[in-house]
């Protein structure tokens, strides 16, 4: 059973008397648990609807929707499958105390990696899982491999109980389901010949693996499980060797780099990152693959699109990581806008100097940034840093944190974004 929460006007919900607090009970006779069954089985022009009234009552709905119109209603979020692993470097587990209560949610629901790109280490899926997946073709999903020596594997989670994550994906493969890896390395346990078996395994389950993503261990000053070693430049680099030479293979034998590493890897190794063309489609972005890439290519590309701004000076806030790679960036606006940018870089105060990403600054470091430059006409802040509700990870609101500032505030993506669109305050 589903719940409805929200049923749009003038839609085939609306016109059958489905309001919002009916429960979907089934269609043509198969119960719905969630919203992959009510997703894939109300996709069919002619079908039976059963629910509950929130007065109780039964109704069996026979409908047929020309042209296969939206239903039109919003679902109750689902109960998210949460994590049984342990590992060390969870982020979650590098956390502070006293942050809201959803970022501390431990998801690992295969659900979830289908439909939003979550990673899920399929180590709590069952075989009616197994069946689900192949039944509705949830392809691709986003796999947390880490280590495909299952003995390995168990160590890294954390978890003696994991299934062989080989024998998982395999069984996948076979039913037509492909994945987008990742590789979470800590360096002395699955780098080195782990990663190279690894990787070796994802190969041999041929184009099933589109992208195997290998990224090094991340910390807080809050991650207390964590005992290993820390990443250095040299292991760094002895990652992209590995990275280096699958995508080469990759290349030469499937047209496509298939492995990457992560820009963080990268800028760890002290080595010059890809351009463009090596991440394809940037299928992995969201996991910090190809993200420095996909910037340049969007400057590049905007420069054209920028009004002329002499004399503005605009203030952008980034993190440690990014702070060595902007200047060429901003070189490039100052030439086309005629603007002076000038590159602030803002250290982690919520998890602490060994996290540099940009997207995890928090309300207090942007307004430590800039609440005393008086000399700026306006600021452009990371726009990864505040969520949908316009809250920062600290709780700050970005509307109370621009409120406080002594120039106007805009989140930006890639500052096209904002300097293209002359808002009140950035164009003379």
């Amino acid at each position: 059973m589903v719940r409805v929460t929200r049923v749009q006007p003038d839609s085939v919900a609306a016109e059958l008397g489905i309001i919002p607090g009916t429960e979907i009970l089934s269609v043509d006779g198969r119960a719905i648990a969630d919203f992959l069954d009510w997703e894939f089985l109300s996709a069919e022009e002619e079908l039976s609807v059963e629910v509950k009234q929130p007065d109780g009552e039964i109704v069996i709905f026979d409908v047929e929707r020309p042209e296969l119109e939206p239903w039109g209603i919003m679902l109750e979020p689902p109960r998210v499958r949460q994590c049984a692993n342990r590992c060390d470097f969870c982020f979650i587990e590098g956390l502070p105390t006293g942050l809201r209560k959803p970022l501390y949610l431990r998801d690992d629901d295969y659900r979830l990696s289908f439909a939003y790109g979550n990673f899920a280490t399929l180590s709590n899926v069952k075989d009616r899982d197994i069946n689900r997946i192949l039944e509705y073709r949830l392809s691709p999903l986003y796999v947390s491999v880490h280590a495909t020596n299952w003995e390995k594997r168990k160590i890294v989670l954390n978890n003696p109980r994991v299934p062989n994550i080989v024998e998982q994906l395999t069984r996948l493969a076979a039913g037509g389901i492909q994945f987008h890896c990742q590789m979470v390395v800590v360096p002395g346990l699955n780098d080195g010949e782990v990663l190279e078996e690894s990787l070796q395994d994802l190969w041999g389950l041929g184009d099933a693996v589109i992208s195997a993503a290998v990224i090094p261990v991340g910390l807080t000053q809050f991650s207390h499980l964590y005992t290993g070693k820390s990443m250095d430049r040299e292991t760094a680099r002895s990652l992209l060797e590995h990275v280096e030479r699958w995508s080469a293979k990759g290349m030469r034998e499937r047209g496509e780099s298939w492995v990457l590493g992560s820009d963080e890897l990268y800028l760890l190794a002290e080595r010059e990152m890809p351009g463009e063309e090596h991440y394809g489609d940037f299928a992995q972005i969201e996991n910090g693959i190809g993200s420095v890439a996909l910037l340049r290519v969007k400057v590049r590309d905007g420069l054209s699109s920028l009004p002329a701004m002499p004399g503005r000076r605009i203030g952008v806030v980034t993190g440690v990581s990014m702070g060595t790679l902007m200047p060429p960036l901003l070189e490039d606006l100052a030439r086309v806008t005629g603007a002076s940018f000038e590159l602030i870089v803002a250290e982690n105060s919520l998890f602490g100097p060994t996290t540099t990403a940009s997207g995890l600054l928090v309300g207090a470091d942007i307004r430590r940034s800039l609440e005393k430059r008086l000399d700026l006409d306006l600021a452009l802040i990371p726009a990864e840093t505040i969520n949908e509700d316009g809250v920062f990870l600290d709780d700050a609101s970005f509307i109370g944190v621009r409120e406080s500032l002594p120039m106007p505030v805009f989140p930006s993506y890639d500052f096209i974004d904002v300097l293209a669109s002359e808002p009140s305050g950035v164009a003379a």
